[in-house]
């Protein structure tokens, strides 16, 4: 079987399994067309790692993805093919670093809904009112609420259900009684604006569609530009998926402020987010000073023994 068949197998049951693979079908069509180019039947650890670094101008971190993403066909090759050899874990060994996030103050959501309110045609105003309000007090990720069909929305039972979100996972996403209030509002106003949807989904566009992510990013640009956020904040400006952030680090405050084992609701934290590792949880200590300091605190004044 050619690599071309291997591939197509590869990702075929890979996504069976709940993975989305965007980036990979192309990255392997890639390793192919090279591995063919060297008139070679059988991958190896050299080869895997010069077609890594065969683009000079990506960078050490985009090298490493590939190499990845090569190791990973290279192990589901070597059940066919013992010539196989399948490249170390520490090859390329460089690292992501996280950016640190904009946290949004509960004014600066207020503002950003505010100026949603007065964008046109109204049922755009209403779609991104509440689209960004339910980003701010859930944590979705935008792709999350935008694929929200109408079924999901459970108002009467006061929840979400997140439907194959990021490695293929659902959850169940409880919500408080005033975000159930602002999301029957919007249903209410979004079926009388738009009366024929062209689209079964929760939030529709002006054309009764679904959302999509590149209008999304140039509505938000604009209503940041209106609220100023552009010159408040250093380096990257905020972004819609910062609200995720700020939901999660305000979320932590209140369990240090009253007095909550923080360690022991991370777990509960992670299956909230839909984390797939609970350390995608412990990255956000990090993410904000207020945090340190209130972890420190904690620390330092030692474990607390039960009378």
């Amino acid at each position: 079987m050619s690599f071309e068949q291997r591939v197509n197998e590869y990702l075929t049951i890979r996504r069976a399994l709940g993975y989305k693979l965007a980036d990979h079908e192309a990255v392997l069509l890639d390793l192919v067309v090279w591995l063919n180019g060297q008139g070679t039947s059988v991958i190896t650890a050299d080869l895997a790692l010069a077609w890594a670094q065969s683009r000079p101008t990506s960078s050490p971190i985009r090298q490493r993805q590939r190499l990845t993403i090569a190791r990973d066909f290279a192990q589901y090759l070597s059940a066919f093919d013992p010539r196989t050899e399948v490249p170390a874990a520490d090859l390329l060994p460089a690292r992501y670093h996280r950016v640190a996030p904009y946290l949004y103050s509960s004014a600066e959501i207020s503002a950003l809904m505010a100026k949603a309110r007065s964008l046109s045609p109204s049922l755009k105003a209403a779609t991104y009112e509440t689209l960004i309000g339910l980003l701010a007090c859930t944590g979705l990720r935008f792709g999350e609420a935008a694929g929200l069909e109408r079924d999901d929305v459970r108002l009467a039972e006061s929840s979400l259900l997140v439907r194959f979100a990021k490695n293929g996972r659902s959850r169940q996403v409880p919500l408080h009684a005033t975000t159930v209030a602002a999301l029957a509002a919007y249903a209410a106003r979004r079926d009388r604006l738009c009366p024929h949807p062209t689209a079964p989904s929760f939030f529709v566009s002006v054309r009764g569609g679904r959302v999509a992510p590149s209008s999304a990013q140039a509505v938000f640009a604009t209503l940041r530009h209106l609220t100023g956020l552009d010159q408040r904040s250093r380096g990257r400006p905020p972004r819609v998926h910062d609200l995720r952030h700020s939901f999660v680090v305000q979320s932590m405050l209140g369990w240090y402020r009253d007095g909550e084992d923080v360690q022991a609701m991370l777990p509960l934290l992670s299956t909230w987010m839909g984390h797939v590792d609970p350390k995608s949880s412990y990255w956000y200590q990090q993410a904000s000073p207020e945090l340190l300091a209130l972890a420190a605190r904690r620390l330092e004044a030692g474990p607390r023994c039960e009378p």
